[in-house]
C-alpha cells in the first residue's frame, strides 16, 4: 500500500506527514516522491523512494508516471501543483482501471478553478461575493490586476496611479482588471477545506495569511471564526470536489463582509499548519480511500495556533554533479 506525491519538490512537510500517517496504518507501506529534477528536489531526498519523470506538458509523462506506479504497488497519487491537475483528471477512470487512485476533484471542477473569470461565477453561483471586475475601457483606481489562469501570485499588480497602467496590461487578454480589495479593510484568509468522495464537505479550516513569500505563506494563523459556518452554507456540497481544496476568502475587518477569491484544487503550500491543528485530511485520504471508512464533519483542529515558517537544511552526502 504505497503512495505517490507528484511533483514533491519542496514539500518536505507534507511527504513527512504522508509516512507517519500510513506507517501507522501499513507499517510496511512508503511514501514516494517525483519530480523534474531529484536530486535537486528536498522532499525527494526525505521521501521513501523517488523517480524522475519527465514535465507534465512531455508526451511521455503520463505513460512514465503509470510505470512508476505499477513497478512499484503505488495504489493512490497525491497531485500537488496546478499543471498536473487537468491531465490527472482527465485520464482519472484509465488509473482507476489499472488500480491507481488519483486523489483529484473532477475535469469539469478543476476547469472552473483554474479560470479565474469561472471562478468568480461559480461563486456567484453559491452566494458568495466576489471583486467586481471593470472594462479594461471603464475602471475605477486602485486596481487588482491578475491572470485568469495563473498561480503564485504571478503577473499581479496592484496600481494605484493611471501612470502605473503600461500597454501590456490593456493588451494582455488573460489579464483581469479587477476591484481592489485593500488589505487595510480586510483580512486575508486562506482556508483548506476537505471534501470526501462524496463530494460532501468535512473540515474548515480558515488560516489568516500574515505574511507571504513566493505566492505560499510563510507566516499563517489558524483563526475559528465565521467563515467555517459561512463555507459550511454556501459550500457544504461542491459538484466534483475532493480531498484537500485551498480557499482564499477577505473579510472585512469591521462589517464581516466576505468574499471569495479563488478555489485550487489541491494541497496547498500552507496546509502543514492545518495538519498540525489536528485537521488530518492526510489520515482522512487513507482511511477513505484504502480503508473504505466514511469521514465525519471535524471542527475540533486547535485555534490561534501561529506558525513561522524558516529555512531549513536537507544534506545530501556524496553528491556527484
Amino acid at each position: 500500500m504505497n503512495i505517490l506525491i507528484t511533483s514533491a519538490g519542496r514539500r518536505v512537510s507534507l511527504v513527512r506527514a504522508f509516512q507517519k500517517e500510513l506507517k501507522a496504518i501499513f507499517p510496511q507501506g512508503q511514501v514516494m516522491t517525483t519530480d523534474f529534477n531529484i536530486e535537486l528536489a528536498a522532499a525527494c531526498h526525505i521521501s521513501d523512494k523517488a523517480f524522475q519523470l519527465p514535465l507534465v506538458d512531455d508526451s511521455n509523462y503520463l505513460n512514465c508516471l503509470i510505470d512508476v506506479c505499477l513497478n512499484n504497488n503505488i495504489k493512490l497519487i497525491i497531485p500537488t501543483i496546478d499543471t498536473e491537475l487537468h491531465l490527472l483528471a482527465k485520464h482519472s477512470k484509465s488509473l482507476l482501471k489499472k488500480g491507481i487512485i488519483p486523489i483529484i476533484s473532477s475535469q469539469k471542477f478543476i476547469d472552473i478553478c483554474r479560470n479565474k473569470r469561472n471562478m468568480n461565477t461559480f461563486f456567484r453561483d453559491n452566494n458568495i461575493p466576489v471583486a467586481k471586475e471593470y472594462s479594461k475601457y471603464d475602471y475605477t483606481l486602485p486596481l487588482f490586476i491578475k491572470p485568469q489562469n495563473g498561480s503564485r501570485s504571478v503577473d499581479t499588480f496592484i496600481i494605484h496611479n493611471h501612470e502605473d497602467l503600461t500597454e501590456y496590461h490593456f493588451k494582455n487578454p488573460d489579464l483581469m482588471f479587477l476591484e481592489y480589495l485593500d488589505h487595510a479593510d480586510y483580512e486575508e484568509f486562506t482556508c483548506d477545506l476537505y471534501y470526501d468522495k462524496h463530494h460532501n464537505l468535512k473540515c474548515v479550516v480558515p488560516r489568516k495569511r500574515i505574511e507571504v513569500r513566493d505566492g505560499e505563506v510563510n507566516k499563517g494563523l489558524t483563526d475559528k471564526n465565521e467563515l467555517v459556518n459561512y463555507i459550511k452554507t454556501h459550500l457544504s456540497q461542491i459538484d466534483g470536489a475532493i480531498g484537500c481544496l485551498t480557499s482564499q476568502f477577505f473579510k472585512h475587518k469591521e462589517n464581516g463582509t466576505i468574499y471569495g477569491i479563488e478555489i485550487n484544487a489541491r494541497f496547498g503550500g500552507g496546509y502543514p499548519l492545518t495538519y498540525l491543528s489536528g485537521a488530518n485530511y492526510v489520515k482522512w485520504i487513507l482511511e477513505e480511500y484504502l480503508l473504505n471508512q466514511d469521514i465525519t464533519f471535524y471542527n475540533d483542529w486547535e485555534s490561534n495556533l501561529l506558525m513561522l515558517r524558516y529555512d531549513d537544511e536537507i544534506l545530501v552526502h556524496d553528491y556527484k554533479k
